[in-house]
């Protein structure tokens, strides 16, 4: 089974021919050549490449970029902005651009919305139509985030980064397990799967995060390994962990059998994108 990490950004530097939208305390630059070179290194096949929105906004341009030069390596996924009247069409072309798999709502950021806002009915029922499953960014905002996913049960969703607050620089939030619960009664959802992503940096320990095994027994009790995508969130996480310490933790652990590792680190990203390295 080939390891495939869910969630990765790659960007160029910040210059006036492609400026960043803000400047978040990433690395000057990760382009994908060099998130290629940190894949390989640690043995990771594909990833997830999801256009980054600190830097690029609904612009996913730079990703396709990285996916024609990398076409076996990653598949992509955009933000797509539900004020966008023609956001059906951005969606249309998007399915038809070679290498993507799946769409973003970015529910944690920006005005609250209503649970049945224009935008989003929009969105989601054009994903249902180009059968793409939608990554749903709602940490901090779950309740509005169950309500969006039983509101469009026929949409197929990929809940963000176990659903809970990450930092992008240490220590950890004082209980960074707090909404656990909610994450767990949102298991109950058939038409939606998690990410396992940027679980690393919620640990108070630190590496090799012997306390993040419990609560996340208890995600994968309740959602199924099938249904659990690990990823890193690489480079979000840069100043909390580096690119091996999100990956080593996963390949090391005694927590997971060797055919729970093979579904957790790959199996359950494939199914949930239709995708997997090599694949163009």
């Amino acid at each position: 089974m080939p390891v495939i990490d869910s969630q990765v950004h790659a960007y160029a530097a910040n210059t006036p021919e492609r400026p960043w939208n803000t400047v978040p305390n990433w690395p000057d630059h990760v382009t994908g050549d060099e998130m290629v070179a940190a894949m390989d290194a640690v043995g990771v096949d594909g990833a997830i490449l999801v256009s980054a929105f600190s830097m690029y906004g609904y612009d996913a341009s730079y990703a396709v970029e990285v996916q024609q030069a990398h076409p076996t390596k990653f598949g992509l996924v955009k933000p797509v902005n539900p004020d966008d009247p023609a956001v059906a069409d951005v969606i249309a072309d998007w399915k038809a651009t070679s290498g993507t798999v799946g769409i973003r709502i970015m529910m944690a950021y920006g005005p609250e919305r209503a649970v049945d806002d224009p935008g989003f009915d929009r969105i989601l029922r054009e994903a249902v139509r180009h059968d793409f499953p939608v990554n749903l960014l709602c940490w901090g905002r779950l309740d509005a985030g169950r309500a969006l996913i039983d509101r469009h049960p026929d949409t197929r969703f990929v809940l963000d980064h176990l659903g809970l607050e990450q930092p992008r620089t240490p220590p950890a939030p004082p209980e960074p397990w707090a909404d656990l619960p909610k994450v767990l009664e949102l298991a109950k959802r058939p038409n939606a799967v998690i990410k396992v992503s940027g679980a690393c940096t919620l640990s108070q320990a630190g590496h090799p995060y012997p306390d993040i095994w419990d609560p996340l027994a208890r995600v994968f009790d309740a959602w199924g390994l099938d249904r659990c995508l690990w990823g890193t969130d690489w480079t979000r996480a840069h100043a909390v962990l580096s690119y091996e310490q999100g990956v080593e933790p996963f390949r090391t652990t005694t927590r997971l059998t060797e055919g729970e590792r093979a579904m957790l680190m790959g199996g359950a990203c494939a199914k949930a994108y239709g995708w997997a390295p090599g694949k163009v």
